[in-house]
């Protein structure tokens, strides 16, 4: 908790003790609006143990590869729990599983407490809501009526937690927090909720509480497959930062560089207001944007001095070189387009087609920006550091000729909020935190909501170029050289090469 925020511990806290309200509430002795005398304590008995069960299966040392699913594989629990307990019962039965299940991060303690407590509230309000609504609503199909109430306010509590610790300890904008995560949960809670609904139905029949177990079996295969995906996802993503690290390798003196201008891209696309999916594909066109520095020759790369003109135009040619390498690659999107034209300049002088203003991509845009900021505030061979205020101001100086004035802002505003601390530098290894999970911190398809704090999003599908993006030219032939002079720069040095946006040696990039 010390790590946190102190506005994120006030809403822990809050989130805590609220949790703690609605177990106490009606533990005791329920109201006479639930039609019982007392708490079915063998039922919530039996439905704590059904969670926790389905909870530690996946930390279980002999089992855990073959269960290894995300939680929500098992949310059907706590929706039966709402269909077949008063509000204060189905709190309490939720609570063993949350405060016991796997994380993945660190703190595993916190992230427990907040998961059982997030779980808890929801559980609280949607059997509350069906509850008031009534259970009179006679048998099938009236019985959809409250339980599409109840599930429809579980996910709108789940939404507003979930928002709330986005902003207050992942420090995610207000305005960004919630944008489309409603929308996104809402089918996968409703298929989560009809299960639940079909395990209360059971546990009610003649059959009794075993033969609403069997309703657990085909989400579990169909979450199962879903976690096959997300980890092709992430395999997808190393081979990403195996792509980068080679950049690393091949050019010493900008090591790290690509991780760093993804961060900053990232940064960017958050303030400028973009969904969560164009974030990620954002973060990777910053990481790739310098791939084609595989197909230049390290002698180039590694010069120490000033380039010849004939150096100059191999350089020019990674942004297409690094095109053709990740054309194949589907899930990049847009990420393909940055990274053809992340040196293209809003006045046109830029290369390798010469696109101006709005022509040019906006994601080449954002990573143009960070390219050149990233640039400026790292060690290079041939310069040092710039600190980030006179980066800020070289970068606010050029707004409108080389960078684009929005994405400069987005960056200055991104900044003043979050900071700047490069972990990878020229000289030093790379380091890397882990912000705190949310209840749900699953992905979409179990419990619905995206955000940092569940995991990640599925990327979008493959897309065509956009009618600003040039098609990469055969052969890979480099630009010829506009006619007139390019207008002066302070990323320029006096021969008019550029020194900071182009990350090469002698100022080259």
């Amino acid at each position: 908790m010390r790590a946190l925020p102190a506005g994120a511990r006030v809403y822990l806290s809050c989130a805590f003790l609220l949790a703690g309200a609605c177990v106490v509430s009606g533990t005791t002795g329920l109201s006479g609006a639930s039609g019982l005398d007392a708490v079915p304590w063998h039922a919530v008995a039996l439905l704590a143990a059904l969670y926790t069960v389905c909870e530690l299966l996946p930390r279980c040392p002999f089992l855990g590869h073959a269960v290894s699913v995300d939680p929500g594989a098992f949310f059907p629990v706590p929706l039966a729990a709402v269909f077949l307990l008063p509000p204060s019962a189905a709190a309490l039965a939720v609570l063993p599983g949350g405060l016991l299940g796997r994380v993945k991060r660190k703190p595993g303690g916190v992230r427990r407490v907040w998961r059982a407590a997030e779980l808890s509230i929801a559980v609280w309000v949607a059997s509350s809501v069906r509850t008031a609504w009534g259970e009179g609503a006679g048998d099938f199909p009236g019985v959809l009526v409250p339980a599409g109430a109840a599930i429809l306010a579980y996910c709108v509590v789940l939404t507003v937690l979930d928002g709330g610790i986005l902003v207050t300890a992942e420090r995610i904008p207000v305005r960004t927090a919630w944008r489309g995560h409603f929308l996104r949960s809402l089918a996968p809670h409703c298929v989560h909720g009809l299960a639940g609904l079909m395990m209360a139905v059971l546990w009610r029949s003649p059959y009794g509480p075993p033969a609403a177990f069997f309703v657990l079996l085909p989400m579990y295969l169909s979450c199962w497959v879903f976690t096959q995906y997300e980890r092709e996802r992430d395999a997808h993503r190393s081979t990403i930062r195996a792509l980068a690290q080679a950049v690393d390798l091949k050019d010493r003196y900008t090591r790290g560089h690509g991780e760093r201008v993804g961060r900053a891209s990232a940064m960017m696309a958050a303030e400028l207001g973009m969904d969560e999916e164009r974030r990620e594909v954002l973060r990777f066109a910053g990481i790739l944007h310098d791939i084609g520095k595989l197909g230049v020759p390290t002698r180039i790369l590694r010069k120490d001095g000033p380039l010849t003109p004939e150096e100059r135009r191999v350089i020019e040619l990674h942004p297409e070189y690094g095109h053709e390498m990740v054309r194949g690659i589907g899930f990049l999107g847009q990420a393909r387009a940055a990274i053809l034209h992340h040196h293209e300049r809003m006045d046109g002088s830029g290369y390798p087609y010469g696109l101006s203003g709005e022509r040019i991509p906006e994601f080449a845009r954002v990573v143009a920006v960070a390219d050149a900021f990233d640039a400026m505030t790292s060690t290079r061979s041939y310069r040092r550091a710039r600190p980030v205020e006179e980066a800020v101001a070289e970068l606010e100086r050029c707004a409108g000729t080389q960078f684009d004035a929005r994405m400069v802002g987005a960056l200055v505003a991104a900044l003043a909020r979050e900071g700047w601390n490069p972990a990878v530098t020229a000289d030093e290894g790379e380091s890397a935190g882990a912000g705190l999970d949310s209840q749900a911190g699953r992905s979409p398809r179990a419990s619905g909501s995206g955000g940092p704090l569940r995991g990640a999003v599925p990327l979008p599908a493959p897309s065509r170029p956009g009618p600003h993006a040039a098609p990469p030219r055969e052969g890979l032939r480099p630009r010829t050289p506009a006619p007139h002079t390019p207008p002066s720069s302070p990323l320029r040095s006096s021969r008019g090469d550029p020194l900071e946006g182009l990350d090469m040696p002698g100022g080259a990039g």
